[in-house]
């Protein structure tokens, strides 16, 4: 089983959003004869690929695989309609399949006469698939907020400069956390102040799908934006009714898609609405780059599951933002806690991984 989740995260650039399975074979005599992984979205299932690469030696042999196999015909054929004709003894899984859709292969497989044993690494197979089980389980897409500060907690001068806080080999480890995530999101007024492109560009994702999202209330986007001339087909503007028919024209003419969503108390866009909206069309795992306004509101609304946080090592001073504004929490003892993950260096700079202090596939 080792192996197997192994080999299912080698799907973190590509699998999302199905999640990532891993599958390894070993024969009646004990041997390695097959194994495989899933690695793009739409693409063949790990037991599929596993199965293929053993052939006949799959007969009476024992399949280890980090995800029940599927019993629905999605975008490709049951799995476990792979497994029972390959003639397989036994089955070894880690982790249950969570959702009524593509349930039941345990039942199925067992009903047939296969052995089949539930649970060894069952739970790293959920934290490598906490993003997909928070999409698959509770129709939200993980949220992930990264951001680049000062040691002393800013992100830009007095006089507003930010580029660049973090050298390049942080910037490339950021263009990486794209190529995991499904979207991106900004607020409008990042698109105003720097003109992001906002693209996947590392090549590491075989998938397509790449939306990437803007705030954008009452649609200010210029429309000269790079996110609104360049593959305007990938860009969504979120916005209220407060949006004008003009402005609605003048950007729906431009190929982007507009989505009006109800507005909050502050008039804003809601973010439970936002995030429906995006479960409902396959983004399983969102990537937050606004500025303080955005991550504020995320904050607030206690949607953020994971935080990657790159920290420079030099001092900015005065009286220069910080990385999330909003209203903020009263009193400590209100604050959502986060476990720290992993610290990494990355030229000069490090980077500091935090999750949500809660079990990985639920919410307080």
């Amino acid at each position: 089983m080792a192996r197997a989740l192994e080999l299912a995260a080698l799907g973190l650039c590509g699998a999302s959003p199905n999640p990532m399975v891993g599958a390894v074979i070993i024969d009646a005599e004990g041997h390695l004869a097959g194994e495989g992984y899933h690695a793009v979205f739409g693409g063949p299932h790990a037991e599929v690929m596993a199965l293929e690469e053993a052939g006949d030696a799959a007969r009476d042999g024992t399949l280890y695989v980090t995800l029940e196999p599927c019993a629905h015909h999605g975008k490709t054929p049951p799995c476990t309609d792979a497994v029972l004709a390959a003639g397989l003894k036994r089955v070894v899984i880690a982790l249950a399949e969570p959702t009524t859709t593509a349930g039941g292969g345990i039942d199925r497989l067992r009903a047939e006469g296969i052995e089949v044993q539930e649970g060894p690494g069952s739970e790293r197979a959920r934290i490598l698939n906490r993003r997909w089980l928070r999409w698959a389980q509770f129709n939200r897409p993980w949220v992930t907020l990264k951001t680049a500060v000062s040691l002393d907690g800013r992100i830009a001068t007095r006089t507003g400069e930010s580029m660049w806080i973090t050298g390049g080999e942080a910037r490339h480890r950021g263009l990486e956390l794209r190529e995991e995530h499904d979207a991106i999101l900004v607020g409008v007024d990042t698109v105003v102040a720097d003109d992001p492109q906002l693209t996947r560009r590392l090549g590491l994702n075989p998938g397509g799908g790449w939306k990437r999202f803007i705030l954008d209330s009452t649609l200010r986007c210029p429309g000269d934006a790079r996110l609104v001339r360049e593959q305007p087909e990938t860009t969504v503007i979120a916005h209220t009714a407060e949006a004008s028919a003009e402005d609605r024209r003048r950007l729906s003419e431009s190929g982007v898609i507009l989505v009006e969503l109800r507005a909050g108390d502050d008039g804003r866009i809601d973010l439970d609405a936002l995030l429906d909206y995006m479960a409902a069309h396959e983004v399983a795992a969102l990537l937050v780059e606004g500025g303080p306004t955005v991550h504020g509101s995320f904050h607030d609304a206690d949607l953020i599951d994971e935080i990657a946080l790159f920290m420079a090592p030099f001092l900015i001073g005065g009286p220069s933002p910080a990385t999330v504004a909003g209203r903020g929490i009263p009193t400590l003892d209100m604050a959502r806690r986060f476990d720290f993950e992993a610290v990494e260096r990355h030229g000069h700079d490090m980077e500091i991984r935090a999750v949500r202090a809660e079990d990985v596939c639920s919410r307080d």
